[in-house]
């Protein structure tokens, strides 16, 4: 296992609305690892992975986040991204009048710009993007529709993985991708997550979910518990199947 340091959370308290969330953040997460959080509802477990990706309604109150060697702590969301880390959500919005394809080819060529590469033109992307679909066996007609509008749960949580894949991230953040999947399309997606990482082994994911189940298709490295805003637990991938047993308060 490669231990060279991709991200290093310190002392990160955080609140948001003027309720304070996070008391006291402390992980690190080296290259090639794999890394889950679970936790009670309201334990800071969203939270963490907004602030991570810089969301603008979550304030830090102190303490830092050390991305790749940088101190990416007052980085906004757009600078995060074009560094290498993604983040999909737990709940993905619909955007009435954007069409998914022109979405994601203006985000591919957005990073593309931001890392000095070639920006590509549509039919490039077509070619790009329809690998990257049968990856995860989604239709191609998704494509063509508005984005994430009328889609299920699951089709949303499909679109924010072709979004990874194609964005291709060393760092990526999976908050509750497990919620309103069915087991086929679990499988499916679990899949291509797991295809992705062991591609280079310089890649890492952090998994923020509820259930055991997920974790049987994407083994995690370290588990870690997150309680009233505090990782007060952490050990190896056998932790989530003694918490399905025992629950958070006897862990």
């Amino acid at each position: 296992m490669n231990s060279k340091k991709l991200l290093e959370i310190n002392d990160l308290h955080a609140e948001t609305n003027g309720i304070k969330i996070l008391n006291g953040v402390n992980l690190v997460i080296n290259e090639g690892e794999t890394h889950a959080i679970m936790g009670p509802n309201g334990s800071g477990k969203s939270t963490l992975s907004k602030i991570l990706a810089g969301h603008p309604s979550y304030n830090i109150l102190s303490g830092k986040i050390l991305f790749r060697g940088n101190d990416i702590t007052e980085w906004e969301p757009n600078q995060r991204a074009n560094l290498g880390l993604f983040l999909a959500f737990q709940y993905p919005i619909e955007i009435p009048g954007v069409n998914n394809e022109d979405f994601l080819r203006l985000a591919y060529n957005s990073k593309q710009k931001a890392n000095m590469l070639k920006e590509i033109d549509p039919l490039e992307f077509l070619q790009i993007i329809y690998d990257k679909l049968n990856l995860i066996e989604m239709d191609p007609s998704f494509l063509l529709r508005n984005l994430n509008e009328g889609f299920s749960g699951g089709e949303k949580k499909r679109n924010e993985i072709l979004q990874m894949l194609l964005l291709n991230p060393i760092f990526t953040i999976l908050d509750e991708i497990d919620s309103g999947l069915d087991i086929d399309a679990l499988k499916s997606i679990s899949k291509g997550i797991n295809e992705f990482i062991s591609s280079d082994d310089s890649k890492s994911l952090l998994v923020i979910t509820h259930y055991e189940r997920l974790l049987s298709y994407i083994v995690p490295d370290y588990i870690h518990i997150m309680q009233n805003g505090r990782i007060t637990k952490t050990g190896s991938a056998d932790l989530a199947k003694k918490l399905e047993k025992s629950g958070y308060t006897n862990i």
